[in-house]
């Protein structure tokens, strides 16, 4: 990285542009969804990432801040039918999500079956992009060896994806700078590369920046922006 890039990534203005600030817990109320919409506008992150459920409250808590509405489908274990993922999709996309995050077929990336992901991915994409929204994929880094970490990566290239994404951050491990690094490589300059699960500080977010991540999720945004540590698994 150049001596500017890294002035620019310590700058903590710059680092809140990267991070999607996120709440995924199951049992996350109404009042906890508005107080990370509040501290999303206060901070500028980038976007809100939530459950489909509170797409519309998000929607509205942010609208006029600049932030973005972002929503998680197929989550976390990406074991349902694309078509089931699309419709997801969709209705968040009318709710006010302007960008969709998606579980891919874990299984099918197990069984290097490129085609049954190029199609599950697809699906999601055509949904997401009909309503001017942007699809990352999350590949579940922490299930999967290298050579079907690429798999899923060629895949959401093919499949039209703006996004590859590390991790769920709900079925063990997260973003690692090896991940981060091998996903850049393969889906090459053009698309985004996010790395999320596990990444808890200033230090964790420059070294997924570094190793090429263009977002990073994550629910300590705001101790990653004070340079401070936060305890969250996501």
């Amino acid at each position: 990285m150049s001596h500017e890039a890294d002035t620019a990534v310590e700058n903590t203005a710059s680092i809140a542009s990267y991070i999607d600030h996120t709440l995924l817990k199951p049992e996350a109320s109404e009042a906890d969804v508005r107080q990370i919409c509040a501290e999303a506008a206060e901070y500028k992150f980038k976007s809100v990432c939530v459950n489909p459920l509170w797409v519309k409250t998000v929607t509205k808590a942010l609208k006029g801040s600049g932030v973005l509405t972002c929503s998680v489908v197929g989550f976390p274990l990406g074991a349902t039918p694309s078509d089931v993922k699309a419709f997801e999709a969709r209705g968040a996309v009318l709710d006010g999500a302007d960008e969709i995050d998606m579980v891919i077929n874990i299984a099918a990336a197990r069984a290097g079956d490129k085609g049954a992901l190029v199609d599950d991915i697809t699906a999601v994409a055509e949904a997401a992009h009909a309503g001017g929204a942007i699809l990352k994929v999350i590949i579940e880094t922490s299930l999967l060896n290298d050579e079907q970490k690429v798999l899923a990566c060629q895949a959401s290239v093919e499949a039209g994806a703006d996004f590859v994404k590390t991790s769920t951050g709900f079925n063990g491990g997260g973003a690692t700078v090896e991940d981060v690094a091998l996903m850049r490589k393969t889906v090459g300059p053009d698309l985004g590369v996010k790395a999320s699960g596990g990444v808890r500080s200033l230090a964790d977010a420059q070294a997924m920046i570094a190793a090429g991540a263009t977002r990073i999720g994550a629910s300590s945004g705001i101790a990653i922006v004070k340079g401070e540590q936060g305890s969250s698994a996501y």
